[in-house]
């Protein structure tokens, strides 16, 4: 995660950008005294979060949240603990810091980012990468190698994802993860199931063999999978 540090007060920066070194889990990319600089920089720089005084002369906290349109994270620093309610009004905040800020504070916040993030991730249930997926599993993310990936049944509102290891059961649908899986191993042969082709053992009729499971084949779909196969 990285972040930018915006406070007209040069201690109170320093005080954050130490504590989010010593996370290991945050990068600051930037830091600065005026928010209107600092959104000259957002103009041309994606941010996951910023940490942003309230009180700077000139522009505050809040003209600065009421002047971006799309705004990542924030959270608001400062020695005023009368403003909370009103920070609050803005969806983008996700805490409030009040001065001086201690460690243990501190963390507690970014746990508090990290579930939102969680939750933000996990809505979809299924997020990709080059050759692996991450599905949200009983509040868990999990790897998923796709070379694993045999068969996907459809279950209602859920799929069940088979492997060699074990099933996934998902929160999704279907034709979700059938955007997300490279169409060269893998073809929709039902309304209900997803295979993977290289795990075909034999074809029969309307059904193909998946390790042991019979999978039908509906007839719209049969002559695209010969193809696909390089069968006649």
């Amino acid at each position: 995660m990285n972040c930018i540090i915006i406070d007209d007060d040069q201690t109170a920066r320093l005080i954050i950008r130490n504590h989010c070194i010593q996370t290991n889990k945050i990068v600051v990319l930037e830091e600065f005294s005026s928010a209107i600089e600092a959104i000259k920089y957002l103009n041309s720089t994606k941010v996951d979060l910023v940490y942003l005084d309230i009180h700077m002369p000139t522009f505050s906290g809040f003209d600065f949240i009421e002047t971006l349109k799309d705004l990542p994270k924030i959270v608001l620093t400062t020695s005023d603990q009368s403003l909370a309610l009103a920070a609050f009004e803005y969806k983008s905040v996700v805490d409030y810091l009040v001065k001086p800020i201690t460690k243990e504070r501190f963390n507690k916040s970014l746990e508090k980012i990290e579930a939102l993030d969680f939750k933000k991730n996990t809505a979809s249930d299924i997020t990709i990468q080059s050759d692996s997926l991450f599905v949200s599993v009983d509040k868990r993310l999990v790897k998923i190698n796709i070379s694993d990936i045999y068969l996907i049944e459809a279950k209602g509102d859920y799929i069940n994802i088979k492997t060699d290891q074990r099933n996934y059961i998902v929160h999704a649908t279907l034709k979700k993860i059938e955007e997300k899986l490279p169409p060269l191993n893998f073809f929709k042969a039902h309304r209900s199931f997803i295979i993977n082709t290289n795990e075909i053992i034999d074809i029969e009729d309307n059904t193909v063999l998946i390790r042991k499971d019979v999978i039908p084949v509906s007839r719209s779909n049969k002559s695209e999978l010969m193809n696909k196969l390089n069968l006649l």
